[in-house]
């Protein structure tokens, strides 16, 4: 893979634009002063490939929620209701997600090794900084696979058009209001929820910013701050958390969804996607896909293979097993009570002894590639790389 260096962005530019996350706890710096370069070619492949897992997806959540796999998915019983009537009701709009993928550089084959469908983060990094990376480089900053903030514009809008053509919004847009929300003292998520909220705004939906103490839940009028109504809510707090850590919560939502006074985003059903033990049922449906991993409940037999959890963030909880079942490599976490899954391994991008994960947004359809660079497992201390078109 060709990986060339860049003129960083100090950190009181990144400041001024944005991103102040800018420092991972080594005090190293979080944006790498390099990038990857990738082809036309291989980037049309990582677009197709995503667009193609998505539906893969989309037919394999609609399968599991008719035979009721949620319980091995590791579904709270909770969200059950709130899954089913998400997926079956389309105002219940997907607006983004991110694939983590292996492979799609030097002819190596594209692998999905995860999706994340709920809360993805990286989104500023992806959109924003990449970009200025390259104008402030002296590269044309189109030589890119990234038209993230078109993308989600033209998404958001589908929440009202419910359809690829978004040219009546504007006819059709009635003054629904978003409320964008986040927990307090996370300026990552909080600059993520602000940036979707600058999006929203930009294509004509009224919005505001809360962090989600101070949003005000009604179960016959809806989601309210500061007295005012808003008919959606996009709260950056994984599904699987509301219903463990807040179940009272969790039941107040179910009860505005079926009162039908908010629509919660990213949708419930997002969950199924998020859940790493969904990869199982994929492998299941499509097995041998060219886009999958073999992946298993059990340990596979004489594989080199991950363990990770259903819910695990950062590549905590993980354990690398050679074939012979000897660990190779184990992280810890705050995870471990949630269901594990084996994946077999399939080694990322490497360049200097480091690994480089590509991973694609997806808004209605892929739209946008970013790398991160760190050890075997990627955690928080890995760094963002940005990358350009050959």
């Amino acid at each position: 893979m060709q990986v060339i260096p860049l003129k960083p962005l100090d950190n009181k530019t990144l400041e001024e634009i944005g991103l102040d996350w800018h420092t991972n706890d080594d005090m190293s710096s979080y944006i790498a002063d390099e990038m990857v370069v990738v082809s036309q070619k291989e980037a049309d492949a990582y677009y197709d490939a995503c667009n193609e897992l998505y539906d893969m997806f989309v037919e394999t959540a609609e399968w599991a929620i008719q035979n009721d796999r949620f319980f091995e998915l590791d579904i709270p019983n909770v969200l059950i209701p709130m899954i089913k009537q998400s997926f079956e009701e389309e105002v219940h709009w997907h607006i983004y997600g991110r694939f983590d993928l292996a492979g799609g550089l030097d002819g190596k084959p594209i692998k999905l090794l995860e999706f994340n469908a709920d809360t993805p983060t990286m989104l500023y990094e992806t959109a924003v900084i990449q970009w200025a990376l390259l104008k402030a480089n002296g590269y044309d900053e189109n030589k890119q696979f990234n038209n993230l903030y078109e993308a989600l514009g033209e998404n958001f809008k589908r929440m009202v058009t419910l359809g690829e053509d978004t040219s009546r919004f504007e006819e059709m847009y009635e003054g629904w209001k978003i409320l964008f929300s986040s927990v307090r003292g996370n300026i990552e998520e909080e600059r993520t929820m602000r940036f979707l909220q600058d999006v929203a705004q930009s294509v004509g939906f009224e919005t505001d910013f809360s962090y989600i103490d101070e949003v005000e839940f009604n179960i016959e009028e809806g989601v309210f701050k500061n007295g005012l109504n808003y008919e959606f809510l996009f709260k950056l707090i994984p599904w699987e958390n509301i219903a463990i850590d807040e179940p009272e919560l969790a039941l107040l939502m179910q009860g505005m969804m079926e009162n039908k006074n908010t629509i919660f985003l990213n949708p419930a059903y997002t969950i199924l996607f998020q859940s790493k033990r969904f990869l199982k049922l994929l492998w299941d449906r499509y097995p041998n896909h060219p886009l999958l991993l073999e992946t298993s409940y059990e340990p596979l037999a004489n594989k080199k293979q991950i363990k990770k959890v259903a819910f695990g963030r950062e590549g905590a909880n993980s354990e690398i097993f050679e074939a012979s079942m000897q660990s190779l490599l184990k992280t810890d976490g705050v995870y471990s009570n949630h269901k594990p899954i084996y994946q077999e391994f399939y080694e990322l991008n490497s360049h200097n002894g480091l690994y480089y994960q590509p991973n694609v947004f997806f808004a209605y359809e892929s739209c946008a590639l970013g790398f991160r660079k760190g050890g075997l497992i990627l955690d928080n201390f890995s760094k963002f790389v940005s990358h350009r078109l050959q």
